[in-house]
This record gives structure tokens, sequence and C-alpha cells, in this order.
């Protein structure tokens, strides 16, 4: 399967299947004539990577884990765990700050609107 099939088929761009290749995600061969190829597979490894990127992982831990997945990129061996726990909890620990920051600026929103200030529009 040449690049160009690939892409139609995943819905992911020529340019972002090459990004995958040199982050190691993704692997092809030169056929004569020096085009890509890549096996039948491909698909597969490109909808999985994509389930890794959308669950927020970056790259770098989805080229450690992405040996370990099975299936479309939900279920992934136990060998993952530990970077995906370790994830987990410091995407908890953003949303937690987040929620910390959000309810300090609730409150200066909240002191200036019974102040009376007037509205800046």
């Amino acid at each position: 399967m040449r690049i160009g099939e690939l892409s139609r088929e995943t819905g992911v761009g020529p340019r972002l299947l090459r990004y995958y290749e040199e982050q190691e995600l993704l692997t092809s061969y030169r056929a004569d004539g020096g085009h890509r190829h890549y096996d039948r597979e491909a698909p597969v490894v490109v909808r999985r990577i994509r389930t890794l990127l959308a669950a927020g992982l970056p790259t770098r831990v989805i080229r450690d884990v992405l040996p370990c997945v099975s299936g479309s990129g939900d279920i992934l061996d136990a060998c993952t765990l530990g970077h995906l726990r370790q994830r987990l909890t410091g995407l908890e620990e953003q949303l937690a700050g987040l929620q910390a920051t959000r309810e300090i600026l609730a409150g200066i929103v909240t002191a200036t609107e019974r102040s009376g200030a007037p509205a800046a529009v």
C-alpha cells in the first residue's frame, strides 16, 4: 500500500503519516523508485495511533505502548499499565489545578460584580 492509499483509507494526511514514521510509530519500506510502501496492517496501526493520541498520550509514550495494543486501540496489554496510570495521574493533577484556578477567577468575578464596578464590553 502506498502512502496515498493509506492516507485515503485512514483519513490521515501523508505529512502526518511521515511524521508517525519519524517518531518510529509506523514503518514503511521503499520500493523501486523510492516510493513508500506500507504493509496490510498499517491502517490498523494508524487507527491505534490516533486512538492513543486522542487519549492524550504523547508520541514518546505511544512508541513504548504501541507494541502492547490489541484490537482497535482501546485495549492494552498489562505491560502498559505503568505508563497509562502515570498519564492518568498527571491529567487528574492538571484537572485539579484548573478547577482551583477556575474557583479563584470565579471569586474575583463575583467580588467585582458585587462591588458595582462597571462592566467592560
